[in-house]
């Protein structure tokens, strides 16, 4: 009797389910974040919170654990060493889902999946910046000299790209000939 074993079973067979949710384990491990049914957030939580927990164990044995669930040497290591450290005042709650918005087509309710802490990315400053100081070598500064451009027109003249010879054309070949005139098709077409 199988009383009381409900799961999401996301109505696909066993193979494609474990196939789904380990694909969306590693797209949250990759991007942090992604967008998804709530069903499917609901199924894949479980998984995630799981990978983190071992990550913070980080040991042989839970490096294996999760290249059987990940199967990327890469994104172990990415777990181990940027996600597991991050969470290592958190005992649990590292996923959690945010309502989003409803699918168009079928109405589905989207959330956004994603890591309580995300690591935010760094804008690299412009090297102009830097260029333009004047670097001092003992007494005298050395202040970097920009060239000109000569004129105009011969800077255009030498960006100029050759044109390939164009290929004779070939008679188009139409099958149903002047019959497409007949229907006409922004009077049919919706």
């Amino acid at each position: 009797m199988r009383h009381r074993k409900a799961r999401l079973q996301l109505n696909r067979f066993t193979s494609w389910r474990k196939a789904t949710l380990k694909s969306m384990a590693r797209n949250v491990i990759i991007h942090q974040s992604i967008k998804t049914t709530k069903i499917k957030a609901k199924a894949v939580k479980p998984l995630i919170e799981r990978l983190i927990q071992m990550s913070k164990q980080n040991s042989l044995n839970a490096k294996r654990q999760a290249f059987k669930i990940l199967g990327c040497h890469k994104l172990v290591q990415v777990l181990f060493g940027d996600i597991g450290p991050r969470f290592s005042n958190r005992k649990s709650g590292f996923v959690r889902i945010i309502n989003y918005t409803r699918r168009r087509g079928d109405n589905a309710e989207l959330v956004i999946l994603e890591l309580t802490e995300i690591k935010k990315q760094e804008h690299k400053k412009h090297k102009k910046a830097e260029a333009k100081k004047p670097q001092q070598l003992g007494r005298e500064a050395v202040v970097p000299v920009e060239e000109k451009p000569q004129d105009k027109k011969e800077i255009k003249h030498d960006l100029k790209v050759k044109e390939k010879p164009s290929a004779p054309k070939k008679p188009s070949k139409n099958f149903l000939g002047g019959i497409k005139s007949i229907f006409k098709k922004e009077r049919d077409s919706l």
